[in-house]
């Protein structure tokens, strides 16, 4: 039934237009390497598979590669001639996310102990403050270029803001849909630009499975759901974090990044990114090691590369980190794979941990990050406290999303020194004076 409903979905959007999107050949699937035309389908005829995109990258001369990247626009455009886009994609109505800033964190190295160099990518400039900008931009133009007239998905959140905004810019109709309990920052920010919103009773794994079945259905004729039939391009925009890291640090990998998992994506997309800077010449060939960090009210992946499995778990989530709490995380086996390869490891923290490594960002650095970035500080503190963690290394510690949209993480422990009446005697009194 499942297979009936792809194809016929790739059927109803097929168009007699060469499509255009940049070096991208075909669709490869993961697990048996069975190769497909471009379409809207993402999983395997042959053995279910996940599929991902097939490149033809440019090749010659390294150092002329470079300089025209930096010599583009500011933002993931900069990088088109590697990604799933038709050649003038910046030249169309876009969010542009992208290229933010990768900040030296050396009052939180001084706190975590890290010697080597620490930084943390902050994905919360981005339009609508989170990474899901930078693949929602990859799905559009695959949108596009598939004839959809509908942006969808299924959404811890971030996402449901991103495709709002995205659509919106687009001159597309959006429909998405999200758990009913989200936090509410991230309700208004979804249903501000004007599309539809639907909360959706059950975890995100339960509108994950309600999506899945509206695609084989009628209902879901013309619909482009970015992270479900448009997921093969969708997930490359993860990729952009790796050409950003690379190029912002002088065009060297980092000797160590430490990325929190959900579906698990993000992850595997930036090790994709790493070896293809590799491949082309962009960068120099050396090891790295990728760490992923999880809530421990959703740490699937964590629990499977504890205990050596290569099987990840379902799992009920119940952590404040709502933007992680994806119980069946469809890429936890491959980011146990990258993880294993590389030398790194999976790692999950409470929820408690999370809230205090927020608040240790927000003091050392002034970035206010959201829960997600909780976690991956918070994981990182853990892991070199455990020794797993080189602190002598250069790091990477990803943000990828701005506290404002989690309040409620930090709202109970976080409020004014103290309240006093208007007078410098009462100030004093206080013992707020310095």
């Amino acid at each position: 039934m499942r297979r009936k409903g792809l194809a016929s979905m790739a059927v109803q959007t097929s168009t007699d237009t060469p499509l255009r999107l940049g070096p991208a050949v075909g669709l490869s699937c993961r697990e048996c390497g069975e190769r497909f035309d471009l379409g809207p389908i993402f999983a395997c005829a042959s053995c279910f598979g996940p599929l991902e995109a097939a490149y033809e990258l440019p090749e010659g001369d390294p150092e002329a590669l470079r300089k025209a990247i930096e010599a583009g626009p500011a933002n993931i455009w900069r990088y088109a001639p590697l990604l799933p886009v038709p050649a003038d994609v910046a030249e169309r109505p876009n969010l542009n996310p992208g290229f933010t800033k990768l900040v030296k964190a050396d009052n939180l190295a001084r706190e975590l102990g890290v010697t080597g160099g620490l930084y943390v990518k902050d994905d919360s400039g981005n339009p609508t403050h989170s990474f899901k900008d930078r693949v929602v931009a990859i799905a559009v133009e695959a949108a596009r270029a598939f004839g959809f007239t509908t942006l969808s998905c299924s959404s811890t959140g971030n996402l449901a803001g991103a495709v709002g905004a995205a659509a919106a810019r687009a001159g597309l109709r959006s429909c998405v849909f999200i758990p009913h309990d989200l936090e509410q920052g991230k309700v208004v920010m979804a249903a501000v630009y004007g599309g539809e919103l639907v909360g959706i009773e059950g975890t995100y794994d339960d509108v994950n499975r309600f999506c899945s079945e509206l695609i084989g259905d009628p209902l879901g004729e013309g619909w482009g759901f970015v992270n479900v039939n448009l997921r093969p391009y969708y997930a490359e925009g993860s990729k952009t974090l790796a050409y950003e890291i690379c190029e912002q640090l002088g065009w060297r990998l980092p000797d160590q990044i430490v990325i929190p998992i959900a579906s698990g994506s993000q992850l595997t997309k930036i090790d994709k990114g790493l070896q293809e800077l590799i491949r082309l010449g962009l960068v120099e060939d050396r090891p790295y090691k990728i760490f992923g960090a999880q809530a421990l009210g959703c740490s699937p992946v964590a629990a499977a590369f504890k205990a050596g499995h290569d099987v990840v778990r379902p799992v009920k989530p119940d952590t404040i980190a709502k933007s992680l709490a994806i119980g069946n995380p469809a890429d936890g086996p491959y980011v146990l794979d990258i993880a294993r390869r590389t030398g790194g490891a999976v790692e999950d923290v409470t929820d408690e941990e999370v809230v205090d490594a927020i608040k240790l960002l927000a003091r050392t650095e002034g970035i206010f990050a959201e829960t997600a970035g909780g976690v991956t500080v918070g994981v990182t503190r853990k892991l070199i406290e455990n020794g797993v963690l080189d602190p002598s290394l250069t790091t990477v510690v990803l943000n990828t999303g701005d506290g404002l949209k989690t309040l409620d993480a930090v709202a109970p422990t976080t409020g004014p020194s103290a309240t006093i009446r208007p007078s410098l005697d009462a100030f004093r009194a206080a013992g707020l004076a310095g």
